[in-house]
């Protein structure tokens, strides 16, 4: 009998499983819970039961052959791919494995510099070259946005040896580039084209979201499930087109991934295909429908802007994710980060980040009305409790770098440890960011300039979770001798 999405194969033969009561001896040591009882009371009995490693009848994630690639084969049909492997280790994983497909040491990649840390590691561990196109900014809201086409080509006419072209497709806050434009552009020049859709999952299934990276004719995209798609976390799908060599893809990904893959990941993952799949298109109405009543009543408030499609320019903010609740709060003199603060400790309401400008709330289908109605008041009172002037408050999210090195070369080189005063004028041989989104504001082969130290000390003093450096304090850097 054929395979349709009411099939979720990996979900269905742990269920099988389950019934057959087999006695385990392998791993894991738990044993179904039994040997781990404080555990199995938090977690539930269901769940460690089929917390089991792979055999036969489960497939295994490394080499699939049976219920794992029916899953797959079942993934890249519902998402329009010529093929999906289903990914344990995040949309980190599935990031570094485009770019170590796509690059060998000294090949040139083109990129935006607002990537998330992931896409800098992979060139670390690949010692690809970034040609970085730097984002435009909105210099209201202080925010990157998407690549512009002109950017893009200038990029592609100065490299012509690049062997792809990475897009960011929706960045964080919504703000999508023309990636059709820009995919038929690079494969006009023999490059491939790689898409971080991280936070792009409902634009497969709903209705009048920004394009796909498979319908735009990407070659891979990267798609975090577990963010609006309703799976575990950790758990992500790599998309590939018709050109990729997914035989090869999986070598490449079998380089960094477990042998030991979570069938509660995997079957999470194949659960939420198959709900997307038959539901989506409903899901994400009622999603965007929350997301804009809520942009509606925020910005009634006054100060606030919580901002949609009229950021539109038809290039770098080609097109907006409405789903997205992105807010500007430097109106009511209150950096984003405090707002996230104000929220959780004082209204017991955690956002997904604040930053220096903006507040983040990811809408899905797992809020409620009265949810968003309380998000809503809490940010209405948070003005009138502590909004003051927004005078003398530093605005820009984003500082184009200075490149001196390639990161894999500058984060293996000698180094010393400096104050962050004294590093001015050194190569960085680490990353500095604030953790969500996960940008760097400084990454490894980048010169430390004043302005950068000025906005790292400005984000540790306003509350910023900030990572990156091997000072858990953030008050030395390692620099390049």
């Amino acid at each position: 009998m054929g395979l349709s999405q009411i099939n979720a194969p990996i979900y269905e033969a742990l269920r099988k499983l389950r019934r057959m009561r087999v006695v385990p001896f392998d791993v894991p040591g738990h044993k179904r819970g039994r040997g781990n009882m404080e555990l199995t009371e938090f977690l539930g009995e269901d769940c460690m039961s089929v917390d089991v490693n792979s055999m036969k009848p489960l497939d295994n994630l490394c080499h699939p052959v049976s219920v794992i690639r029916d899953a797959e084969m079942l993934a890249g049909q519902a998402f329009g791919a010529e093929n999906a492997f289903f990914m344990v280790g995040g949309t980190t994983s599935a990031v570094q494995s485009m770019i170590m497909y796509a690059c060998k040491s000294g090949d040139k990649i083109i990129m935006p510099r607002n990537v998330h840390r992931s896409a800098i590691n992979a060139l670390i561990l690949c010692d690809a070259v970034p040609v970085y196109v730097n984002p435009d900014v909105n210099r209201q809201l202080g925010i990157a946005l998407g690549m512009s086409v002109e950017q893009v080509e200038k990029a592609i006419e100065e490299n012509p040896d690049a062997k792809a072209v990475m897009v960011n497709n929706p960045t964080y806050y919504g703000i999508c580039s023309d990636l059709k434009k820009i995919t038929e552009l690079a494969h006009a020049h023999g490059m491939l084209v790689l898409v971080d859709e991280a936070h792009g999952t409902h634009f497969y299934f709903g209705e009048n979201f920004p394009i796909t990276a498979m319908k735009a004719g990407a070659d891979i995209a990267s798609v975090s499930m577990h963010k609006s798609g309703g799976s575990l976390t950790q758990s992500s799908f790599l998309l590939m087109g018709e050109k990729i060599n997914s035989d090869y893809m999986r070598q490449i990904v079998n380089l960094t991934q477990t042998t030991s893959a979570s069938y509660l990941l995997l079957s999470s993952l194949d659960i939420s295909r198959k709900r997307l799949a038959l539901s989506g298109r409903e899901i994400f109405a009622e999603t965007v429908e929350m997301a804009e009543y809520a942009r509606s009543e925020i910005n009634q408030i006054g100060g606030y802007y919580a901002y949609s499609k009229e950021l539109i320019n038809g290039d770098s903010i080609y097109d907006f994710d409405v789903s997205k609740l992105s807010v500007y709060t430097l109106p009511v003199g209150l950096a984003g980060i405090e707002v996230y603060d104000l929220l959780r400790d004082e209204y017991d309401i955690q956002i997904e980040f604040g930053d220096i400008g903006n507040i983040l709330a990811y809408i899905s289908v797992g809020d409620r009305k009265r949810d968003i109605e309380r998000l809503i008041s809490a940010l209405s009172e948070i003005k009138r409790r502590f909004g003051k002037s927004g005078a003398g408050m530093l605005t820009q999210e984003y500082i184009n770098p200075i490149v001196a090195e390639t990161p894999r070369k500058a984060f293996y080189a000698d180094k010393m440890s400096l104050p962050l005063e004294k590093s001015v004028g050194h190569v960085c041989s680490e990353f500095v960011m604030c953790y969500p989104p996960g940008i760097p504001i400084l990454a490894p082969g980048e010169l430390i300039t004043e302005e950068i130290i000025e906005y790292i000390k400005y984000a540790k003093y306003k509350g910023c979770s900030m990572t990156g450096t091997e000072d858990i304090n953030i008050e030395y850097l390692n620099v390049i001798i």
